[in-house]
């Protein structure tokens, strides 16, 4: 009977220690997993906030005040437009087999 009761207590040991290891790593898990979570959350936000601010840098005032300020290039008008005219004779007869590709 003794020898019952000493098996039994070790298996109660053994299970006892086997359940507090397994409720510190469940403990440590579902830390890691609300660690995880709150990062997600954070970098979804960040990506909201990238989002928005791309928008912000593509409006087309922005681009043109860039293009402007940064850039140097002004509004093409009638008066610095400059229109190249190819001459008729230097100009070649377009091949009907270039015209088909």
């Amino acid at each position: 009977m003794t020898r019952l009761n000493i098996v039994v207590l070790i298996a109660l040991v053994c299970s006892s220690l086997y359940l507090v290891k397994v409720s510190y790593e469940s403990r440590r898990l579902f830390a890691e997993l609300d660690r995880a979570q709150a990062q997600a959350l954070k970098l979804e936000s960040e990506h909201d906030r990238l989002l928005v601010d791309a928008r912000a840098q593509s409006t087309p005032l922005r681009v043109e005040k860039v293009a402007r300020e940064r850039l140097g290039m002004r509004s093409a008008t009638p008066a610095v437009t400059e229109y190249v005219v190819v001459p008729v004779a230097a100009a070649p007869a377009p091949d009907v087999a270039e015209l088909r590709r």
